[in-house]
């Protein structure tokens, strides 16, 4: 009934709106980041909503609880953020930015392969979306729209108490599919050569501005191909559905991961493009960038270190599709103005919340019993990961 009183308002006011005069972005101004004044700022990673409308209201009583008890200074929708039919896209995207406008927090977005595939709406058109309901506390722009994918830009953090340049926000485009010249699916896209030199081209601008280089981190949908070379070892041969093909020709077999050099958990094969643009060698070439951040792999939870490169993996946070008790969440990243270099992040899930936050527990229906299980299970699991490496192979095998 809930979820049917929400659908009428909603549409009523999407008519309403309709009948205004449109416009991309609010000219109110938008929030400016900084460090708080303890020298802190927190950004809370949300990966793959990828919800129809109406989406699973405890999905947004989880998200508001979030957004209450930690107090983020800037949510990240981590892509494949709605999916559903072109009908109710527009709606889908005001429903899932309102949780942000009625907490008056900030929040950017990248896109994922699922954004336009579902409803085949362009991003562009989807980024007027978020813009026209986000108002003010969308931060999300398109800082070139003539290179690939959409919505690659970046967002400074200013000093606690000055306004001087501390920290920086990448946000990438990894695109949808790649195919051959036939026109056969070969796997996911990744982050382009144009992008990366409009990378190198804006860090280098941030760095003069700044005087210094500008420590950062990076968002997009889809991991880095590097995440093989540090995870797998390469064969000189493939091995039929034992191996998998990234990096531009590469094959590495996905049936043993190396567990000794990741914390938390790998439950589904790393899912990058297999051809590798050379991302993560501008990133390392400019020295800005202490970790990517992705999502699109909905079990993952992993950090793994690259080259001083942190890859980390969020879970989705979805209740609609590839569902699981054991990791469903976000993450907390937090970084410190005195040591910006060094970023600290943690995976709260749906039961890390509802042992903390009794309300939420209520709301959502979770006993605290039931959470304290999936609690023990997960730690079960890494602890016989470490021990002999199996232990977060587990559903990864079955996969």
């Amino acid at each position: 009934m809930k979820k049917r009183i929400l659908a009428a308002v909603l549409a009523l006011a999407l008519v309403l709106a309709a009948a205004m005069p449109a416009t991309a972005k609010s000219t109110a101004k938008s929030p400016t980041l900084r460090f708080d004044e303890n020298g802190e700022f927190k950004i809370l990673h949300i990966c793959d909503c990828q919800d129809t409308y109406p989406a699973e209201e405890d999905m947004f009583t989880y998200i508001n609880h979030m957004l209450d008890y930690y107090e983020p200074d800037l949510v990240v929708l981590g892509g494949d953020n709605t999916v559903g039919p072109a009908e109710t896209k527009e709606l889908a995207i005001k429903e899932l930015v309102a949780p942000y406008v009625e907490h008056e927090i900030p929040f950017t977005l990248v896109f994922g392969n699922h954004d336009e595939e579902c409803g085949n709406i362009s991003k562009d058109v989807l980024l007027t979306y978020y813009q026209k309901y986000g108002g003010k506390y969308c931060l999300a722009y398109d800082a070139d729209p003539k290179i690939s994918g959409t919505g690659a830009h970046n967002l400074p953090v200013l000093a606690s108490d000055s306004n001087d340049i501390k920290f920086n926000v990448w946000m990438f485009d990894t695109g949808d599919y790649v195919a051959d010249e036939n026109g056969k699916r070969l796997g996911y896209d990744s982050v382009r050569e144009d992008q990366i030199n409009w990378y190198k081209e804006t860090a280098k601008g941030l760095e003069k501005q700044a005087g210094a280089t500008v420590p950062a981190i990076a968002f997009q949908h889809m991991i880095v191909g590097e995440i093989y070379e540090v995870m797998f070892p390469e064969l000189p041969f493939e091995l039929g559905d034992l191996t998998e093909t990234y990096n531009n020709g590469k094959h590495y077999p996905i049936v043993c991961p190396d567990t000794s050099v990741f914390k938390g958990h790998l439950f589904e094969p790393p899912s990058p493009g297999p051809f590798n643009y050379g991302q993560v060698d501008a990133m390392l070439e400019i020295g800005d960038v202490k970790g990517i951040f992705v999502g699109h792999d909905h079990y993952n939870t992993y950090e793994v270190n690259y080259k001083d490169i942190q890859l980390v993996n969020t879970p989705g946070v979805t209740l609609h599709s590839y569902d699981t008790a054991l990791t469903r969440g976000s993450r907390l990243i937090k970084i410190n103005e005195e040591n910006p270099e060094k970023i600290k992040s943690k995976v709260i899930t749906y039961n890390d919340l509802a042992i903390k936050n009794s309300d939420f527990a209520k709301e959502a229906g979770i006993s605290k019993i039931e959470a304290a299980f999936w609690i023990f299970a997960e730690h079960f699991l890494l602890l016989l990961k470490n021990i002999s490496g199996f232990g977060s192979a587990i559903l990864y095998l079955f996969n």
